[in-house]
C-alpha cells in the first residue's frame, strides 16, 4: 500500500514539471500547443518587418533666411539736456536777486550779485600800489642803464611790480565769485532764497535746465547690444498720452553693468513746445532688425533643461539637433547655429517621435516675413 502511494507521488510530481515546462513557462520562440507557427512570428519580430504601424505624417517646414525685427520695451527716464544746481562760491549777502521763477534765462546772464564794497575797496588800493611801483620801475630801469643802480636792485623792483599785479588778478576773481551768472539758455526753476539772505556755499538758490531738447535714458539687455548703433530710431510713450513719440540714439555705454547685464543707451528728444518734464517715465520701443536670419516656427522649437532642440527629417526619418535661439516674433524663433538654409524640420508630432523614426512628410508649411513682435526687459 505504502509503495502505491509513493508512485502516486513521483507521477504527480513529474506531471506537474512537464505542465510547468510546456505550458506555464514555453520555451522562447515556441507556443502553448506547439506548431511552427510561433517561429515564423518570432522571426517576423526579430527582423523589424511586422508588428509595427505605418510611419508616422507630420507637418513639416524648409529652414530659409529672412528679415526679422522685434521690438524691445523696456523702461526709461526723461532727463533734461543740461541741468545745474545753482550754490554760491562764497559766504556773502544777497545783494541783488534776478531770478524770475519758472522763466527762461539767456547765457551769461546775472541772476544773483552778492556783496562785495570791501573787495572793490581793496581793489582800489592795490591798483593805486601797483600803480607806483610801475613808475618805480620806470625809473629804476633809467637809473640802471646809466649805471646808476645794480641789477639787483632793479630786479627787486620788478618783483614787487610783478607781485602787485598779481594781487589785482586775484581780488578780481574774487569778485568774479560775487556774481552768479547762467552757465547756458534755459529755465530756471523754484529760488529757496531771497534777497538780503546771508548765503554760503551749501545754500541751493535754484536749479537751472535746458528743456529745450531732452535725454532719454534706458537699459536693454546686452544680446541686443550689437544691434543698436548711434542713429537707431526709439519710440516711446509718456503716462497721460496716447500719442508715441520718436527719439534718436546718440550715445551708448561702452561696458555692460555687472549687477544687471543691462546696456545703457541714451536717446535724443526734441522738447521745443515744452511737452515733456525732466523726470518723466516713459515706456520705450526699441525695433531690432536682423537680416538674413534663419528662422523655425514656433512649434518647431522643443525646450530643454539648458537648451532648445527641433526634429529635423532627413533620409525618412528623424534627428534631434540642438540649437541655439536669437530673436523671436509671434510665430518664429531665430536659430543662431545648429541647422542650414534648406533643412526640413517638423512641427507637429514632436511628442511622438523618437531619433532615427521612420517619419513622412504630410504637408509642408511656409512662414510670412517676421514681423515686430513685443518683448518686455
Amino acid at each position: 500500500m505504502k509503495r502505491w502511494i509513493a508512485i502516486g507521488l513521483v507521477v504527480l510530481v513529474l506531471g506537474g514539471i512537464i505542465v510547468y515546462n510546456k505550458v506555464l513557462h514555453p520555451a522562447p520562440g515556441s507556443a502553448p500547443g506547439g506548431g511552427g507557427g510561433g517561429e515564423k512570428k518570432g522571426a517576423a519580430s526579430k527582423d523589424g518587418s511586422a508588428g509595427k504601424g505605418p510611419a508616422p505624417a507630420v507637418v513639416a517646414y524648409v529652414v530659409r533666411a529672412q528679415d526679422i525685427k522685434e521690438n524691445v520695451i523696456t523702461s526709461g527716464s526723461l532727463l533734461a539736456a543740461e541741468q545745474v544746481d545753482i550754490y554760491p562760491e562764497i559766504s556773502a549777502r544777497i545783494t541783488q536777486l534776478n531770478i524770475q521763477e519758472g522763466q527762461p534765462v539767456s547765457k551769461g546772464q546775472l541772476l544773483v550779485k552778492l556783496f562785495d564794497a570791501d573787495l572793490r575797496a581793496q581793489l582800489q588800493k592795490l591798483q593805486a600800489q601797483a600803480d607806483n611801483a610801475r613808475r618805480t620801475e620806470e625809473r629804476n630801469k633809467q637809473l640802471l642803464e646809466r649805471g646808476g643802480i645794480s641789477q639787483q636792485e632793479y630786479d627787486i623792483v620788478t618783483t614787487n611790480l610783478r607781485s602787485s599785479l598779481a594781487d589785482i588778478d586775484l581780488v578780481k576773481a574774487n569778485l568774479q565769485r560775487t556774481e552768479i551768472r547762467a552757465p547756458f539758455s534755459g529755465v530756471i526753476g523754484l529760488r529757496n532764497v531771497s534777497a538780503g539772505a546771508l548765503v554760503s556755499p551749501n545754500t541751493l538758490i535754484a536749479r537751472l535746465q535746458q528743456v529745450s531738447s531732452l535725454k532719454l535714458d534706458f537699459s536693454i539687455p546686452e544680446k541686443y547690444g550689437p544691434s543698436v548703433k548711434s542713429g537707431s530710431s526709439i519710440t516711446f510713450q509718456v503716462d497721460g498720452s496716447n500719442t508715441p513719440s520718436q527719439g534718436i540714439v546718440y550715445a551708448i555705454e561702452p561696458g555692460v553693468e555687472e549687477q544687471t547685464r543691462n546696456l545703457r543707451i541714451r536717446a535724443r528728444v526734441a522738447n521745443a513746445s515744452s511737452r515733456f518734464r525732466p523726470g518723466t517715465f516713459a515706456r520705450v520701443t526699441l525695433t531690432v532688425q536682423t537680416n538674413n536670419a534663419l528662422v523655425v516656427p514656433t512649434q518647431a522649437v522643443i525646450p530643454q533643461t539648458r537648451t532648445n532642440q527641433v526634429v529635423v527629417i532627413k533620409g525618412g526619418k528623424a534627428q534631434f539637433k540642438d540649437i541655439v535661439t536669437g530673436l523671436r516674433t509671434p510665430g518664429s524663433i531665430q536659430v543662431l547655429s545648429g541647422l542650414t538654409a534648406g533643412d526640413t524640420v517638423a512641427t507637429t508630432g514632436l511628442l511622438f517621435l523618437k531619433p532615427d523614426a521612420p517619419v513622412k512628410v504630410g504637408k509642408t508649411i511656409t512662414l510670412p516675413d517676421a514681423g515686430p513682435k513685443v518683448a518686455t526687459k
